[in-house]
């Protein structure tokens, strides 16, 4: 998954502004203690931070 992909499904889900809070903010246990944005600069995929963000925000699963 592309990282554009990646910021797209973010904003559709949480709407922009607090998806890009939540990347700047929140820390996902499944992301070993990571923010989003921290996992990206680590060179975690994409699609495994959906699936982190997803599993974290209950996102349902035809959404994911």
């Amino acid at each position: 998954m592309r990282i554009t992909v990646f910021r797209r499904l973010m904003a559709d889900e949480f709407g922009a502004t607090r998806a890009e809070m939540l990347a700047k903010d929140h820390v996902l246990s499944g992301l070993d203690g990571r923010t989003v944005e921290e996992a990206l600069e680590a060179g975690v995929p994409a699609k495994e931070i959906w699936k982190q963000v997803c599993t974290e925000f209950e996102v349902p699963v035809e959404r994911r």
